[in-house]
């Protein structure tokens, strides 16, 4: 049975929306300023980042709680980076965080925006707010381009991709595989670096063509057998998409999503995407095609 995921007639135009944020609240920002008639409430796990001091700007609801004292015993047990995502501590701390925030909000959230946050989320969380929460990746998830930051970059290069794209989905107990509701605009990698290198960032061409003769092979290969300075140029360059890709693909679909699902036109029913009825491919509603497809 299709779920729509908001639905205006019944509820009002007015969502209660949730972000999520660890750095900057750039994400935030973009969701915010594209959509501000909804009531927002920020919540970070990181007390005096950006995102924090941007939902005080804003006058926007604030809720902060640290997730280091939750996970500080389990990642010596572990290891930094290694802490299993279902974990009993991490649960524990899903659980504090969401009632903290349905306090605050009277209710649960209509739609929770992991706007640059920067801790997994548990299956707890994930039934909690079933097809309710909101993720951006610098990728094409469809493709298997996962991976934290440039490394998303990195495979479509290796892949021979001539273009990145960003996708927002919604979260699902995947590792960024969720169902995918917009991507964004086609951005062309040597068109992004030849314009990164009027800017100042050097080289950038020159190392592509460095790293060509890798194309074809998976990122953990390359890692295996690229260089050092191999391996550096690939940062860099994955580095300069990804900030390109924030810019016009991440800040651009992530308001534009959040506009789709306040406005009652996102359904969903097992894993297809419906918008305005209408069934989307596995990669959802691309921007390019967006005066067709709704």
């Amino acid at each position: 049975m299709k779920q729509l995921l908001y639905d205006p007639v019944r509820y009002g135009p007015m969502m209660k929306i949730v972000c999520f944020v660890s750095g900057s609240g750039t994400n935030y920002a973009q969701i915010a300023g594209k959509n501000p008639q909804h009531d927002y409430l920020v919540f970070t796990n990181r007390p005096g980042c950006g995102g924090a001091a941007l939902a005080k700007q804003n006058k926007h609801e604030l809720v902060v709680l640290s997730h280091v004292p939750y996970l500080r015993e389990v990642r010596r047990k572990y290891g930094p980076g290694k802490v299993p995502r279902n974990c009993p501590e991490r649960e524990i701390y899903d659980r504090e965080v969401s009632q903290m925030i349905e306090a605050r909000l009277g209710q649960p959230p209509d739609l929770v925006c992991l706007a640059g946050y920067d801790q997994l989320t548990t299956d707890w969380l994930v039934d909690r707010y079933h097809m309710k929460i909101l993720n951006v990746h610098p990728g094409d998830t469809t493709r298997g381009y996962a991976g934290l930051g440039w490394i998303a970059s990195a495979k479509a290069i290796l892949a021979g991709d001539e273009s990145v794209r960003s996708t927002l989905f919604l979260v699902d107990k995947s590792m960024d595989e969720g169902p995918v509701l917009v991507q964004s605009r086609p951005l062309s990698i040597s068109k992004t670096l030849a314009e990164a290198e009027t800017k100042g960032t050097a080289g950038l061409s020159a190392g592509l063509a460095k790293i060509k003769r890798f194309m074809g092979t998976g990122f953990d290969e390359f890692m295996a057998k690229a260089g050092e300075d191999e391996k550096a140029v690939m940062k860099t360059i994955g580095e300069a998409i990804q900030g390109a890709l924030k810019i016009s693909g991440d800040w651009e679909i992530f308001p534009f999503g959040v506009r789709l699902i306040a406005g009652g036109s996102v359904a969903v029913e097992g894993r297809t995407v419906y918008v305005n009825g209408k069934a989307m491919p596995v990669f959802g509603l691309r921007m390019e095609n967006e005066g067709t497809n709704g």
